[in-house]
């Protein structure tokens, strides 16, 4: 591995870089960057995350694949990101081609360039990188001399709305079968084989691997699908996600890139377990990552210290869905409080439920001065919290904010859904209800001598997007409208409250939302229209100084599609989803019989209280193997 050479290898001029927001986001060469001889390799790959530079360098799945692909001798794996407005206009202007930060070079000279996809309103970045890069936007236009062009990440569980431009798509966890996909393309380049040869040898060869020009879709007269079939003999009719089972084994870097710039979590991440035994109904994430798989606590410390070692970082901060659920937390937390006091380096404690432990751990790790304590009840009421099995009662909330104002917290977050299914103005006023009981709480056990400051509450309202792979899927979501609505009863019952003056309420924009939940359950009719509201100005739509809802409006009309028929539709038990070729591990009767739970207001167990036969056993490991009393196997 050799330094970079900076001289005369800048793809941008000093006068570019000096005239654009933050340079050091193009430039490379940061702390445990690879570099490799470009004669001495057999395959180039190039890693995008396509938002801009501080938000991609905080992606823990990019860090692991870079690091993996890396450790391979023939395969030098380097990374782009989505350029920020300024420098998109003046590499467009300019003419010069999106390049990768480690060698400079052109994305267009790469052999893959992998797409993550974590969010739905990063698609038109997606637009913008192909575009940048001097590659045709649609798979079906490219030849020889264009890299494969890969997604993964969860928005890949309905990769249709983006289908057309992709070559392929990597569905799961990646650490399993890169390695045979690059393989297979070495193969077919040595023998001389074309693209389209190699995209069909990997549709057929490789598990997990969904290529979507091999598959058609057929449609009923009222628009619902009615087919999605293989066109070639040997493809797959189902694709069945790929899973790390012993995560012990899996590779994890040593040491990961570090920014030179401030990246939006700038801290070294340990990983303590994949999945959720939860069950929130409205999650995907609970559902495609099942079974729960946990490291091993040697690892762990392993892990940790190596992190620290290969960074010099100050902070470090634990990866999981629910880090309450890891077995062996205690001891885990009991390491690191020994192990950081000694290297002045701050523990970061995120998804932990509130209760004695985690508070006695957060009071231990946390300074003097007491940051903000996260609450999630999702639901203004009981009622609400069981239709979505939030597993979370009035009184564990309650007693939560307890323990916390007695440990010398005074600022609560309380995050909140609207929108849910079965939501009434009830449910809403709840909203309002819990934060004034949480304030009030504050002055009921703390002496006014023993208080620092007044309580503070601040209450965030999401809105609810039905998502694939969950008992919500077949859920109507609410209109634009219906959300604002939402959004103003709920501001409206808070400051009817006793304690109104101490709570703080923030709302997100419906018109997002609804947009998000239009890509989210969409099929490939709606990949027109995010290349049309590509072409008429859409760019990073996840930020609100950059969103055009209007421009989007436009596109929908322009290309005859109605959102609407993707969102407010009621679906049927026996429809086809557009994702339903994909496997997740959980089987869709299970997810069927939920939404029916969900409907009678019924609680359905975590995992380790009871397996309730979700589909996931068949992976044979993680929490599905524990032995656990009287469970339902």
């Amino acid at each position: 591995m050799r330094l970079p050479d900076f001289e005369n290898r800048l793809a941008l001029s000093d006068e570019i870089l000096l005239s654009v927001d933050k340079p050091a986001r193009y430039i490379g060469g940061e702390v445990n960057a690879v570099y490799k001889d470009k004669k001495k390799i057999a395959l180039r790959f190039a890693m995008c995350f396509p938002d801009v530079y501080e938000i991609g360098m905080s992606h823990l799945g990019i860090q692991i694949l870079y690091d993996m692909f890396n450790r391979y001798e023939d395969v030098w794996c380097e990374r782009v990101y989505s350029p920020w407005t300024d420098l998109d206009r003046i590499l467009r202007r300019e003419n010069i081609p999106l390049f990768a930060l480690e060698s400079q070079d052109p994305i267009r000279e790469f052999d893959f360039l992998g797409i993550t996809l974590q969010y739905e309103m990063c698609y038109t970045n997606i637009l913008q990188v192909l575009d940048l890069s001097k590659i045709p936007l649609l798979s079906k236009d490219r030849d020889e001399t264009c890299p494969i062009v890969i997604g993964g990440g969860p928005c890949s569980y309905n990769p249709e709305p983006i289908a057309p431009f992709f070559d392929l798509f990597y569905i799961g966890e990646g650490e399993t079968v890169y390695r045979r996909l690059f393989d297979l393309y070495l193969e077919t380049k040595a023998k001389g084989e074309d693209r389209a040869s190699f995209l069909l040898r990997a549709a057929r060869e490789v598990p997990g691997i969904y290529v979507p020009a091999l598959y058609e879709t057929t449609y009923h007269p009222d628009g619902t699908i009615a087919s999605f079939l293989p066109t070639a003999p040997g493809v797959p009719a189902k694709i069945t996600k790929e899973i790390v089972m012993d995560l012990d084994r899996a590779p994890y870097p040593q040491k990961p890139v570090v920014a030179y710039t401030k990246a939006v979590q700038d801290r070294v991440v340990l990983e303590i377990q994949r999945g959720c035994i939860r069950g929130c109904r409205f999650c995907q994430a609970g559902q495609i990552y099942r079974p729960v798989r946990e490291k091993s606590l040697e690892r762990l410390k392993k892990d940790a210290l190596e992190l620290l070692e290969g960074t010099g970082q100050e902070e470090i901060s634990l990866n999981s869905l629910s880090s309450s659920d890891y077995s062996h937390l205690k001891e885990l937390v009991d390491f690191l409080m020994d192990t950081c006091r000694e290297k002045n380096v701050n523990i970061s404690l995120p998804s932990l439920r509130i209760d004695a432990f985690s508070l006695d751990v957060m009071g231990r790790v946390q300074d003097v001065k007491k940051s903000s304590l996260t609450f999630a009840p999702e639901a203004g009421s009981q009622r609400l919290r069981d239709v979505i099995n939030k597993g979370l009662t009035q009184e564990d909330i309650l007693q939560g904010a307890r323990m916390a104002f007695l440990g010398g917290w005074n600022r609560v977050k309380l995050y909140f859904m609207l929108g849910l299914p079965t939501e009434t103005p009830e449910d809403i006023r709840g909203i309002a209800a819990l934060c004034n009981e949480i304030a009030a709480l504050y002055y009921d056990v703390l002496p006014k001598e023993k208080r620092s400051g007044p309580v503070q509450i601040v209450a965030s309202t999401s809105f609810f997007i039905p998502k694939p792979f969950t008992p919500f899927q077949w859920a109507p979501m609410c209109t634009k409208d219906e959300f604002t609505h939402k959004a103003g009863l709920t501001k409206h019952a808070i400051h009817e409250q006793l304690n109104q003056k101490r709570i703080k309420y923030n709302w997100h924009e419906a018109d997002l939302s609804v947009l998000e939940g239009v890509f989210a359950r969409g099929d490939r009719q709606i990949a027109p229209v995010i290349l049309r509201a590509y072409e008429k100005g859409c760019l990073y739509d996840s930020w609100g100084e950059t969103f055009r809802y209007d421009l989007w409006t436009e596109a929908f009309a322009e290309c005859g599609v109605d959102p609407d028929f993707y969102t407010v539709r009621q679906r049927e038990k026996e429809e086809i989803f557009p994702w339903d070729f994909l496997d997740c591990g959980v089987d869709k009767s299970f997810l069927w019989k939920e939404w029916q739970k969900a409907l009678r207001q019924e609680i359905t167990p975590n995992c380790r209280q009871a397996c309730q036969g979700c589909g996931a056993a068949r992976f044979k490991g993680g929490v599905c193997l524990e032995k656990r009393e009287g469970a339902a196997v």
